[in-house]
């Protein structure tokens, strides 16, 4: 990034002889700029924060928004993401029965999971049964004993992976594994595991047998592109086809409490069973095609090839995928009909807080109508700057009504949505512009499932360990904090 800066800098002083010239070019390059952001269908507080920069640095605005903004697919990208498309389309069908079962006892459930369906060809399913885990501990106790019971395949996915007893452990067993003739992929995060693996890490994971990837490999000349802000922060297990694991849950050893940076970690994660690992297993399988350039054959891991037992579980479960590439908030979507499904109460958990107009909009609506409205966010945050921009947005659902905590023993990186008994979700989808509109992400939305009650207990155990803040208590003092807060709000949209 350094280098890039530099660079740009030189080319302005091979230039000084004609700066007239180059500020007047450069000037109307902006302006015109500025107008194809307003003409954009983008999220308005994205274009917002991009305009100002640009009005800010008129001479370098424009040109870093050609080079660095927007969201540019290349054509053959968008060839690979048809192609993606039509095996999601290929493998995952709908059982039009369980829809047709959901419109008859809630349309309005209906609505949302069929709007899942259509916009993220993720089916709905019964048949599955639903196991949650509170903390990272519980999460990786589980994740060890499938892991070490897998004869036939294990399919891992994970934002970030760092070395120490969490990953040591995961790591040895899939050596093992490997020798048993396991089939053992891996995909990490590039960039999410820049300071956590030596560098090409994947390399040494195959001398092993393992089949790994880096997902969007960090390089230094296109660190500033927008592909790079694509990142893969999908946290998924699936093992033999009839066990998949997802939440907020990465490889780390702070993710279990061994390590205690921020207090205590706060996390939670979902272990699933029966017919709706396969919405997991052709998640994996797509993002390796789309990453590796292969052609799976998907026949060859349906789940009743190898296992035989027949699942049973309540309520429905329809797990989702979210695509930066596909012009789809499916996550934010996903989030704003379950608030505005709402009739009792909203419970929310969430690491970072940073919201767009329409869904601040929602939330005060919601408190508003007399819904009970709880956001918990950290006490410790683990970025100091984004928790500010959390903090800019108290004062305003405060006032509407919405009751908002924070999680005095540590930081919390639990990301829940829990509606009315009827509905939850558990994922890896935050509460901001990166989750909602730049990442690979994932979830699992659960309707009338016994899960619910469980998701629900925890909540009410967490706000045991949270402080409600006041409104006189956030508010701030100082012209300078008043100006640092707000600019930081404005510019939310590209960090």
């Amino acid at each position: 990034m350094l280098l890039q800066v530099f660079l740009i800098f030189q080319l302005l002083t091979v230039f000084k002889d004609y700066s007239y010239i180059a500020y007047t070019v450069c000037t109307f390059l902006s302006f015109f700029v500025v107008l194809y952001i307003i003409n954009r269908n983008d999220n308005p507080g994205y274009k917002i924060a991009w305009i100002i920069t640009i009005l800010l640095f008129p001479i370098f605005g424009g040109l870093f928004y050609i080079f660095y903004g927007g969201n540019k697919i290349s054509n053959r990208t968008k060839k690979k993401m048809k192609k993606i498309e039509y095996k999601l389309l290929a493998n995952l069908k709908q059982d039009e029965d369980i829809l047709k079962e959901i419109e008859k006892d809630n349309p309005s459930a209906y609505n949302q999971m069929n709007y899942i369906y259509q916009n993220a060809i993720s089916p709905v399913y019964k048949n599955t049964d639903t196991k949650y885990f509170k903390v990272g501990e519980d999460y990786y106790k589980a994740l060890i004993e499938e892991l070490n019971n897998a004869k036939y395949y294990i399919f891992l996915e994970y934002f970030i992976i760092k070395k120490g007893k969490m990953w040591d452990n995961v790591l040895e067993i899939l050596k093992k594994k490997v020798k048993e003739g396991v089939d053992v992929r891996l995909i990490y995060d590039d960039l999410g595991c820049i300071n956590s693996l030596p560098q090409n890490y994947y390399q040494e994971l195959n001398k092993y047998g393992i089949k790994a990837i880096a997902f969007n490999q960090f390089k230094a000349l296109l660190t500033l592109t927008t592909r790079m802000n694509n990142r893969d922060h999908r946290k998924i297990a699936v093992i033999d086809g009839h066990t998949a694991f997802t939440g907020g849950i990465n490889l780390a050893d702070e993710y279990i409490n061994e390590t205690h940076r921020f207090g205590y970690w706060k996390d939670n994660g979902i272990m699933l069973k029966g017919d709706a690992v396969w919405s997991f297993t052709v998640m994996f399988l797509s993002i390796w095609d789309f990453a590796k350039g292969e052609r799976a054959n998907y026949d060859k891991y349906l789940p009743n090839i190898h296992n035989k037992e027949k699942i049973t579980g309540s309520g429905y479960v329809q797990p989702y995928v979210d695509s930066p590439l596909d012009n789809e908030t499916v996550g934010e979507i996903v989030y704003m009909n379950l608030i505005n499904k709402a009739n009792r109460y909203i419970y929310i958990t969430t690491p970072y807080l940073i919201l767009d107009n329409e869904m601040v909009t929602a939330l005060s609506i919601a408190a508003k109508n007399g819904l009970d409205v709880k956001i918990i966010t950290p006490g410790i945050p683990d970025k100091k700057t984004i928790n500010e921009v959390t903090k800019a947005y108290y004062d305003v659902l405060i006032e509407s009504g919405v009751k908002i905590y924070e999680y005095t023993k540590g930081f919390i990186h639990a990301k829940t949505f829990i509606v009315d008994d009827l509905y939850a979700t558990v994922g890896t989808i935050n509460l901001d512009y990166r989750s909602l509109y730049l990442n690979f992400e994932c979830g699992v939305l659960l309707y009338k499932s016994a899960t619910i009650e469980d998701i629900k207990e925890d909540y009410h155990e967490i706000l045991k360990y949270s402080k409600k803040v006041k409104f006189q208590e956030n508010k701030i003092h100082g012209w300078f904090n008043h100006i640092k807060r707000g600019v930081l709000k404005i510019l939310a949209p590209l960090m």
